[in-house]
């Protein structure tokens, strides 16, 4: 660490699963940005709904859990359906297990591998169910003056727990609901004094949008910014994290469509290259495994 400190002029991350203890250190070394704090509180469920909470912010309702015992406590609490995660390590649907009613607590618990604790004391926990009726994520870029950037709030649609689509624009009921997501995440930003790309993902329900997670990065549901946006969110955190004025997040197209290529839907490359409004990209994997991102396409309408 002390070498790789001496070798740059300064450092990110790309990836919340990593050692915030090596990420404190290393910012004693070398600039490091996000900081530490920002990958403490985005890694950690509890901290992240914490947080939100404290900002006014809507979440499910929650507990943490360290048994099965307390989870079966938990599910009586706050009712069933409702969802077991693993507080660390958990992206892409994994470390997550479903409970239809509460007598699949046993069942779920032994899903997500009976989580010992890593660095807290609570390994996982459950949360009640959300009835939403779309999910969107706000993708921001924030500057170490303040200074933040905002791209347009797109619609995401899951497929077995990892992200097919997003598209912007976004249907109306998130549009109305944007604003005050949008608002939420620049305040998340400015608690965390984060520098670069940070985003959060919401579902939008009857009552407004719901908080569910963070990430303290470039995120999946702004890959469609490489050709959708003036500026894309990776050459934004850039930016952001070497003091550069942020670039323009105006759309390039009337309408964007990222399509995630799961598998051996990447297979399907040429037939996606004949479309003259595609752009492919793949990401030279070796082995397509069932639920594995192999790449992406983005439709640039004009």
């Amino acid at each position: 660490m002390r070498a790789f400190a001496a070798s740059v002029d300064i450092a990110t991350y790309e990836f919340e699963n990593v050692d915030p203890h090596a990420v404190a250190y290393l910012s004693g070394r070398a600039p490091v940005a996000p900081s530490a704090r920002s990958l403490e509180i985005s890694r950690y469920r509890p901290a992240e709904k914490q947080l939100v909470a404290e900002l006014g912010g809507r979440t499910a309702e929650w507990r943490p859990v360290d048994s099965l015992e307390s989870l079966t406590r938990a599910v009586n609490q706050i009712g069933a359906p409702a969802i077991l995660k693993t507080t660390l390590f958990g992206y892409d649907g994994k470390g997550q297990a479903r409970l239809d009613k509460p007598a699949d607590a046993k069942a779920a618990w032994d899903q997500i591998g009976r989580p010992h604790p890593i660095e807290h004391g609570v390994p996982a926990i459950v949360e009640r169910r959300v009835p939403f009726q779309a999910e969107f994520s706000v993708i921001l870029a924030r500057a170490a003056t303040g200074e933040v950037a905002v791209y347009d709030t797109p619609e995401n649609v899951h497929r077995d727990g990892i992200l097919h689509t997003s598209t912007v624009p976004a249907c109306d009921l998130i549009l109305n609901q944007a604003p005050e997501a949008i608002a939420l995440a620049e305040a998340a930003a400015e608690r965390l004094g984060h520098v670069g790309v940070l985003t959060c993902e919401f579902f939008a329900t009857p009552d407004g949008p719901v908080f569910n997670e963070m990430a303290p990065r470039v995120h999946n549901s702004g890959h469609w910014t490489i050709e959708g946006a003036i500026t894309s969110q990776f050459e934004n955190h850039i930016r952001a994290i070497c003091g550069l004025p942020l670039g323009s997040t105006a759309r390039t197209g009337s309408q964007v469509t990222m399509e995630n290529l799961i598998g051996h839907e990447a297979d399907r490359w040429p037939d996606l290259l004949a479309n003259p409004v595609a752009h492919l990209h793949l990401y030279n994997k070796r082995d397509a495994k069932p639920g594995r991102k192999m790449g992406h396409v983005t439709r640039v309408e004009r």
